[in-house]
């Protein structure tokens, strides 16, 4: 497995709609977490401490399932996102005795 990250973008002004959909967000994310493909994930905030994005970081088996995952969140069909981005990464921190 690969590690991606994946950074959502909210339009303005995202609050509202990203509090309506933000169950069908999870949702979404839920079996991936349950697979343990998940490594971190959560609202990125702006200086007031408002919503304005989001980041997850994931593995996944290749770019082309990354952007699967990320094209089929309900923030992004559902208009919550202005733009997302992944991109793939290597995880150097936190250091393991394998790694």
């Amino acid at each position: 497995m690969k590690t991606f990250i994946y950074i959502g973008r909210d339009k303005e002004p995202g609050t509202d709609l990203r509090m309506q959909i933000r169950d069908q967000h999870l949702a979404h994310l839920s079996p991936h977490n349950e697979e343990n493909r998940i490594v971190f994930g959560g609202p990125l905030r702006d200086e007031s401490g408002n919503p304005c994005g989001s980041v997850i970081v994931f593995h996944a088996e290749d770019l082309e399932a990354a952007r699967a995952i990320a094209h089929a969140d309900p923030y992004l069909r559902e208009g919550v996102f202005e733009s997302v981005e992944i991109f793939e990464t290597t995880v150097v921190f936190p250091q393991t005795e394998a790694g």
